[in-house]
C-alpha cells in the first residue's frame, strides 16, 4: 500500500506539471479514452473536448495507464455499439515480448498460480508442474529486447514507406514506454479501411504466405537484385544476409545436407564478392533450387517485421497516449525522431523522473541501464536510487519504499 500510493504520488506530480509533456491526439473530440486507475479497474468511453480538459483529468486523477482510441466516432462516449464509427488510424504495435531474444532466459521470469512452479524465459502456455494456464510473469528492459524491437520497427516504417507509398510525414513511430514500438499512420488513404483490408496489410508485413516462386525466383537463372522493390528485393537481401552471417549450426536449423552445407560454406565468399555480377543461385555447383527456396523463404522471416497481428486489425483499439507514463515502468512514450530511429535510445529519452534519489528494498531484479549508468543485479537488498530506477523496480513490482 505504502509504496502504490507513493507511485501514485510521483504519477501526479508528474500530470501537474506546468512543462507536462503529454500531446494530445488530433480530432480529440472524436476519440475516446480509457484510463487504468490505481485503485484497479478500467475506466473507458471517456471523452474530452479540449487538450486542456484532458490534462485537467489527468492532473485530478493521475491514472497508472492513459489510452485513447485509433478509431474516430461521432459519440466517444456512447456504449460501442452506439458510438458512430467515422475511421480509425493505422496502428502497428512491436513488442519484445513477441521477438525471441536470448537475453529473456536470463531476465523473464514466471510463476504459475496454482502450484509455485517457476522458470525464465518465454512463459509456457501451461505449466509443466500441474497443467494450469494462469501466470505471474515478471518482464524487464534490457538493450538487447529493446534493440531488437527497434529493428523491427524500422523494417516496418520502410515497408510503409517504401512499398505502401506513405511519406514519413504520415507516419509517426513511439517507444511504447515498456518493451515496444508503436508505428501510427495518421491518412485519409487508411482512415476507412476495415479490418478485412487491415488484415491484407498485416498479411503483407509479416509475409503471410510468401512463395519465392511467385516473386520471380523460381529459376536458377535469374538474378538477385539488392534494390528491387517489394518482396523480391526483400527476398534477395535476406538470401545476401543469410549467406553473410549464417553458422553451419544455422544450416543444419534449416534443414539443409551435409554436401549442400559444404557447398555454400566453401563457396559463399566468392558469392558474395560477385553479386550483382553474375546470379548467385548458378555459382555454387550442387545446389539446387530447394535449397535455395528454403534460404530464401527463412530470408524472407528475416526481412519481416514482427507486429502484433491483432492490435493492426482491431478497428476500435485503445493506444496509449503520448507523453502519458507507462504504469509498468515510469517512463514516458515519446516520440522518436523520424531522421534518427537508429540513434534513439530509449532508456534515455523515456525517463520522466530525472531528481532526487528513493530508498527501496528491493525483493529480487536482474542488472538494468537507465539514463547512462547500470544497476544492480539486485537481490533482498536495502539500496538508495535515483527517482527513475526506483520507479521502475517499484512499478515492476520487484521493490518496496523502505520505512
Amino acid at each position: 500500500m505504502r509504496s502504490r500510493v507513493f507511485v501514485q504520488e510521483m504519477f501526479r506530480r508528474y500530470y501537474s506539471s506546468e512543462n507536462l509533456s503529454v500531446r494530445a491526439p488530433s480530432a480529440i473530440e472524436q476519440r475516446e479514452f480509457g484510463f487504468i486507475m490505481f485503485r484497479g479497474g478500467m475506466v473507458r468511453h471517456k471523452g474530452f473536448k479540449s487538450a486542456s480538459e484532458l490534462r485537467s483529468f489527468l492532473r485530478s486523477f493521475a491514472p497508472s495507464d492513459v489510452y485513447y482510441s485509433c478509431a474516430y466516432y461521432e459519440s466517444p462516449e456512447a456504449e460501442m455499439d452506439e458510438k458512430g464509427w467515422l475511421g480509425a488510424d493505422l496502428i502497428f504495435d512491436i513488442d519484445a515480448d513477441h521477438i525471441p531474444t536470448p537475453c529473456r532466459k536470463v531476465h523473464d521470469h514466471w510463476v504459475c498460480l496454482s502450484c509455485g512452479f517457476s522458470g525464465y524465459g518465454l512463459t509456457p502456455e501451461r505449466c509443466p508442474g500441474c497443467g494450469s494456464e494462469k501466470f505471474e510473469e515478471k518482464t524487464w528492459l534490457c538493450e538487447v529486447c529493446l534493440e531488437s524491437a527497434k529493428n523491427e520497427a524500422i523494417k516496418l516504417v520502410d515497408m510503409l514507406t517504401e512499398d505502401f507509398g506513405f511519406s514519413l510525414k504520415e507516419v509517426d513511430v513511439f517507444f511504447s514506454g515498456h518493451r515496444g514500438y508503436h508505428v501510427q499512420v495518421e491518412s485519409e488513404a487508411v482512415k476507412s479501411l476495415d479490418a478485412v483490408a487491415r488484415k491484407e496489410i498485416v498479411d503483407y508485413i509479416i509475409g503471410l504466405g510468401l512463395d519465392a516462386d511467385c516473386h520471380g525466383l523460381s529459376g536458377l537463372s535469374k538474378s538477385l537484385n539488392l534494390e528491387d522493390a517489394g518482396w523480391r528485393g526483400r527476398i534477395a537481401r535476406g538470401i545476401y544476409d543469410f549467406l553473410l552471417k549464417a553458422s553451419v549450426d544455422d544450416m543444419k536449423r534449416l534443414g539443409l545436407r551435409k554436401k549442400t552445407i559444404e557447398a555454400i560454406v566453401g563457396q559463399r565468399d566468392n558469392v558474395l564478392k560477385n553479386w550483382g555480377k553474375r546470379s548467385p543461385l548458378t555459382m555454387i555447383k550442387g545446389v539446387g533450387w530447394k535449397s535455395w527456396k528454403k534460404i530464401a523463404e527463412y530470408g524472407a522471416k528475416l526481412q519481416a517485421s514482427k507486429i502484433d497481428t491483432v492490435v493492426t486489425t482491431d478497428i476500435h483499439r485503445l493506444i496509449r497516449l503520448n507523453g502519458s507514463l507507462h504504469g509498468k515502468t515510469g517512463f514516458r512514450k515519446v516520440e522518436v525522431p523520424r531522421n534518427n530511429i537508429e540513434g534513439f535510445d530509449p532508456l534515455k529519452e523515456a525517463v520522466a523522473f530525472r531528481e532526487g534519489t528513493v530508498t527501496v528494498f528491493v525483493s529480487e531484479a536482474p542488472q538494468l541501464r537507465v539514463g547512462e549508468e547500470i544497476y544492480g543485479p539486485f537481490k533482498k537488498c536495502k539500496v538508495e536510487l535515483p527517482t527513475a530506477v526506483a520507479m521502475l523496480l517499484l512499478c515492476k513490482g520487484a521493490a518496496e519504499v523502505a520505512e
